[in-house]
């Protein structure tokens, strides 16, 4: 009864809310208003206020927000008559309202965000049986090696732990395919994964059949183990030894419990990160979803599955039938289907995976393009709004997290409208000045205030517009192709652990400097028509404005696909080296999966060594009293960076022990990926994050343009060289005694061309 009178009095107050909000008043007291709701916004803000000021601060932005969208829908909107202005102008109104519905959903979902308690320690007895899953389709052995040496080092009983190697890319399809350059692959990768899960002490698993991508994968291995719990991690997933430690004690708390996810914490920065070099000091994408989503979603019992990092329970999945493979994203989907059977998740927000993302922008963006595609297939197949057994709260953070992923196709407007009234004067916004100022820059101000309130130690100002701007020129493509086949998409593996040796533009950069091409010319039209027409109209101002903004996002765009080198891991670890006849002290300051990079003082090495020359570096561990273990080197080069003598090296012919050294080398543990993580999380005022997109803005352009320039120049020299093989294969040609290029004896050259 109680609980009923609290939701009556609530929903009387929101109707109150709603009428006050949307109350008529002229210009002068709107202005008043709004920017009396700021002011308040901005004290508690200052003093710091917490508890019940919250959801005051939340309460006066809601206002400014639904003031301007009442004002927006009855004010702004061209009439029915002027057919095409109309069109324009409501298709620009729809992707305004689709912001404003994802902003309300938002605040629902992180309305109280769950902080968890930490897992609770069992005993030996209490400990259940745990198969680790590492499904694998192309990617490197190296790779592969690391992610199997962490996980065979997890702190848990090694009679009630088993780890499988779940190999997709040595399937007996696969092996016995027609294409018998693919067989004879497909075989090798057979045979050097089956080498590598010996050496490690895993179990390698395949299959007959390539069907249902990683689900399938997974689902094959489901059938052939017994564990009580699974634990998935992606083949590039680097998993702490504290993981199982700090998740499996859940499982014995609840026994409805499906499913415990770990956030995804990554070594390596993405192409924004990696271009804009904010690595270091600006919070990852990936944190605003797991440093607060998640942690709302799990309030509802609505976090879920996030495809590697998390430990599953098997009598769940078996219910199901395993995991779901309808979709490409199969582990939203995995988690909708048992959220609707009655079962429970939790999120621990602990750093306990180091993984790595796509290095390249092409890349990253076909990553991104199956989470899109894949998330509108479960949208249009499963959608959440009509599944049983789940509660109101799971279908809306649900349609959250689906409805996110349709922003390619909002995105798009808000760049083009501006240009159809610079160049042909479509007044698709009816408004004037003092309007815009009273409305939709107190709106603006209000919005950007919330999304700093709430995000921001985890997303810096206008970063979201950033991120969403270079993804939807191919997202879009990719929405549309599920609408006219929704069961056509099908799972493409993300390339990692590439390596850039060198400054190079993006092979997807053209349309983002063409689009930055259309916005200059369009600033540079507007500022000619608001000086020679006498009779411009004052919303050319504002549209100017407008533009300006966009001139501001698609240049730094240019900078996110004009790619900057990567490097190794930084580290700082002492070590001994005994290459041809010294042993000598060295410190090593990079690290990878294939070498290393150390310091060591001038003459301590024979300056007669060449490239190859083999050596041993002897390690100390990370851990107190465990000795040291030992890598075997190759040198390839030598140089002077900073005054200080350096080496790089290529290791040689590692085995299961060397994998796992380059384990403790590369990895600090889950406490320094924790350090690491809040080192990043340092909150970036509106200003500060104004002043730095401006930064980028009007910065980057002139390096993109640079790169662009060098790109030309290199495909220039290909050809002239091209050019000139060519004409020398004729030349020779034509000589008496020489047979022809396409013979059996002309140099290969000839023959490929």
């Amino acid at each position: 009864m109680i609980k009923a009178l609290t939701t009556i009095n609530w929903l009387i107050i929101g109707v109150l809310y709603v009428v006050l909000a949307i109350e008529p008043v002229s210009i002068q007291a709107q202005f008043v208003l709004g920017s009396t709701a700021i002011l308040g916004m901005a004290l508690i803000r200052t003093l710091r206020l917490t508890g019940p000021w919250r959801n005051v601060f939340l309460a006066l932005g809601t206002a400014v927000v639904l003031r301007y969208f009442y004002w927006r829908t009855t004010s702004t909107l061209p009439p029915v008559s002027d057919t095409l202005n109309f069109v324009c102008g409501l298709t620009l109104w729809i992707a305004e309202m689709y912001s404003a519905i994802m902003l309300a959903i938002s605040l629902f979902v992180i309305a109280d965000p769950l902080e968890r308690k930490p897992a609770r320690r069992l005993s030996y007895d209490e400990m259940p049986t745990v198969d680790v899953f590492v499904p694998t389709y192309n990617e490197d052995h190296d790779l592969l090696a690391i992610t199997l040496a962490a996980a065979t080092r997890l702190e848990y009983p090694a009679d009630k732990l088993r780890v499988h190697l779940l190999d997709d890319g040595g399937t007996d399809q696969k092996c016995n395919s027609d294409n018998a350059a693919s067989a004879r692959v497909a075989k090798a990768r057979r045979a050097d994964l089956m080498d590598l899960a010996a050496d490690m002490g895993v179990t390698y698993h395949t299959r007959a059949k390539n069907l249902h991508a990683k689900a399938g994968n997974m689902n094959s291995a489901l059938a052939n183990t017994n564990g009580e719990l699974i634990v998935v991690f992606d083949a590039d997933h680097v998993p702490m030894p504290d993981f199982l430690l700090e998740t499996v004690g859940h499982f014995r708390t609840d026994p409805r419990l499906f499913l415990c996810q770990s956030p995804h914490f990554f070594a390596n920065p993405d192409p924004l990160e990696n271009n804009l070099q904010t690595y270091t000091s600006m919070p990852s994408e990936n944190e605003m979803f797991y440093g607060v989503i998640q942690k709302g979603l799990d309030k509802w019992n609505a976090a879920f599955f996030c495809g590697s990092a998390a430990v599953l329970r098997r009598a769940a999945l078996e219910e199901v039938g395993g995991f779901s493979g309808i979709s490409i994203t199969e582990d939203c989907e995995t988690a909708l289907d048992l959220h609707s059977r009655g079962w429970n998740s939790i999120y621990v927000d602990k750093p306990m995976i180091s993984g790595l993302q796509p290095e390249t922008f092409a890349s990253f963006i076909g990553q991104r393009s199956r989470w899109c595609r894949g998330m509108f297939q479960i949208f249009l197949l499963k959608n959440p709004a009509f599944k049983r057994g789940l509660s109101v709260a799971q279908k809306i953070c649900y349609l959250s997290n689906m409805s996110y992923w349709f922003f390619p196709i909002f995105r798009l407007p808000f760049l083009i409208a501006p240009l159809l009234y610079i160049w042909f004067s479509m007044q698709i916004y009816v408004a004037n000045t003092r309007e815009f100022f009273a409305y939709t820059m107190l709106y603006m101000a209000a919005n950007m205030m919330m999304q700093n309130y709430l995000y921001g130690k985890v997303r810096w100002p206008w970063v979201s517009e950033l991120y969403e701007y270079v993804q939807s020129i191919y997202l879009v493509q990719g929405l549309f192709s599920v609408i006219l086949n929704p069961r056509k998409p099908t799972f493409n593996v993300t390339d990692k652990g590439l390596t850039l040796d060198k400054d190079h533009l993006s092979e997807l950069a053209m349309p983002y400097f063409v689009i930055f091409g259309i916005v200059v010319a369009s600033g540079l039209w507007a500022l000619l028509r608001l000086f020679t027409e006498p009779n411009a109209n004052e919303l050319l101002i504002v549209v100017s404005g407008w533009n300006f903004f966009n001139l501001l996002l698609s240049g730094a765009a240019l900078g996110v696909v004009s790619e900057r080198k990567t490097n190794r891991t930084p580290i700082k670890r002492v070590a001994e080296l005994a290459v041809g006849t010294a042993i000598v002290p060295v410190l090593i300051i990079d690290v990878s999966t294939g070498g290393c990079r150390v310091e060591v003082e001038e003459g301590l090495i024979p300056r007669h060594l060449q490239k190859g020359a083999a050596g041993i570096l002897d390690v100390p561990l990370r851990k107190e009293g465990t000795g040291t273990q030992t890598l075997p080197v190759e040198l390839i080069r030598r140089g002077v960076e900073d005054g200080e003598s350096y080496y790089e090296f290529e290791f040689k012919n590692l085995r299961a022990d060397n994998y796992r050294l380059l384990v403790d080398l590369m990895y600090a543990g889950s406490d320094g990926l924790e350090a690491f993580r809040s080192k990043r999380r340092r909150q970036k005022s509106i200003f500060g994050g104004i002043f730095g997109f401006f930064r980028w803005g009007l910065t980057e352009p002139v390096r993109g343009f640079r790169v662009m320039h060098g790109h030309i120049q290199e495909v220039r020299l290909a050809k002239a060289k091209l050019a000139a093989s060519l004409a020398a294969i004729t030349q020779s040609s034509a000589e008496p005694g020489v047979e022809p290029s396409g013979s059996a004896n002309a140099p290969p050259l000839a023959k490929a061309s």
